[in-house]
């Protein structure tokens, strides 16, 4: 059962994304209005408007232990937003060359994995942005990507090609889904999320084919260095 609290609106085209901030008393959301927003979540006021992509937003993360978010646009750009202090700040990083569909914080260390459209997956550390620290080059638009929150930090890049692939944070390729004897999606793969390796299942993946799959995912990092 559910019971519906508040009612978020404000936006002026769709939402693109939604994510709690840390300690669960706001929520950010994204939009192709070209603006992401800062709730309360007990009210469902606006407390910040983020404004200054010149396309529309795709989607946006959040931080697990800071006040940091993560914005990406189709105008190729993802903007890092630092509310850690009362003078808050924004970053604006390009390297992509086509529409950022993704951008998500890897956990408690300080790097940024980016998707885009134009094939490509960039990992950046969040203390030296000049340029990407790991590229993997793709043969297809990156979907909705996720990074798992072990020790390994394992890559899942959704694609329109019906793939998922497997990477680690140094761009090392480490699998392909589906293998050989395992059925797959059968149309583009939106996106990937990853759940505790104490489930039955540790992996998630949906696409365009009316279907979600669960996989149990266990990668031998070491034979792939």
């Amino acid at each position: 059962w559910y019971q519906r609290r508040v009612r978020l609106a404000g936006h002026n085209n769709a939402v693109t994304a939604a994510q709690w901030l840390s300690g669960g008393t706001q929520t950010v959301t994204a939009s192709w209005d070209r603006t992401a927003r800062i709730w309360d979540s007990e009210s469902g006021a606006v407390i910040h408007t983020l404004t200054g992509h010149d396309q529309e937003i795709t989607d946006t993360a959040v931080h697990c232990s800071q006040a940091l978010i993560v914005t990406c646009s189709k105008d190729t750009t993802f903007r890092v937003w630092d509310f850690r202090t009362s003078i808050h700040s924004v970053n604006v990083y390009q390297g992509h060359s086509a529409s950022v569909t993704c951008a998500v914080f890897t956990g408690h260390h300080d790097s940024i994995v980016s998707g885009s459209d134009d094939s490509t997956v960039k990992v950046w550390d969040l203390r030296n942005m000049r340029t990407a620290i790991s590229t993997i080059q793709c043969d297809a638009s990156v979907n909705k990507l996720a990074i798992s929150d072990d020790s390994h930090h394992t890559i899942a890049i959704p694609f329109d090609n019906r793939h998922v692939r497997l990477y680690d944070l140094q761009g090392t390729y480490l699998a392909r889904l589906p293998r050989r004897s395992q059925p797959g999606h059968q149309r583009m793969v939106c996106s990937a999320a990853w759940a505790g390796d104490d489930n039955a299942a540790n992996l998630f993946t949906c696409g365009f084919d009316n279907r979600t799959i669960a996989w149990k995912i266990t990668v031998d990092h070491d034979s792939h260095r």
